[in-house]
């Protein structure tokens, strides 16, 4: 005999971004843009000295960090770059368009996501040194992501971009540089 369960027949709905921003206890941040909160911190640590370069005479680093990470269409994610890799997760909503400034004066966009068949990627990996800033595409309400990072996330390790010093070495990208800057 088989028994038949009664779900209940609405679509699930998104919550809101301030739903979001609410239950998971995210705050402004106060140097990028959007919310986060940082969710792990390792309590192990490396002393610069066994660090690259980059970190010298910066002290120690955590070994990893975690954080969420929340756009909505009135924020974005201001360039700037740091010396670590960081890995973004898409966990909800978007999709967000990342611009990244490569070293070499050439420039990419990625479009994070969960539509992996419309081309975004879940995940995405920013290599260290690379300058990088978000914004919702037209239309999203908001992406909530997930960062972590190895060595951890430092703010002196944090370099904001200036437009001005960004056109002049990115021209091609100046559209969307234009967009995730602010000074």
């Amino acid at each position: 005999m088989f028994v038949t369960a009664h779900f209940d027949e609405r679509p699930p709905t998104m919550p809101t971004a301030q739903e979001i921003i609410d239950a998971l206890k995210l705050q402004p941040h106060p140097i990028e843009g959007g919310f986060f909160r940082e969710t792990y911190r390792s309590a192990g640590t490396l002393p610069d000295s066994v660090l690259p370069d980059v970190y010298k005479d910066k002290g120690e680093r955590s070994l990893g960090t975690s954080i969420y990470y929340l756009l909505t269409q009135d924020t974005f994610s201001e360039m700037h770059r740091l010396p670590t890799e960081e890995v973004f997760h898409c966990y909800l909503g978007g999709p967000v368009r990342m611009l990244q400034l490569l070293p070499d004066g050439s420039h990419r966009e990625h479009l994070i996501g969960p539509d992996v068949l419309a081309g975004h990627e879940p995940q995405l990996i920013v290599p260290p040194g690379v300058w990088q800033g978000s914004l919702l595409e037209p239309g999203v309400d908001f992406v909530l992501l997930g960062a972590t990072m190895a060595p951890g996330f430092n703010y002196a390790d944090y370099e904001q971009g200036t437009r001005a010093d960004l056109l002049s070495r990115y021209p091609e990208a100046a559209e969307l540089i234009r967009k995730l800057t602010r000074v």
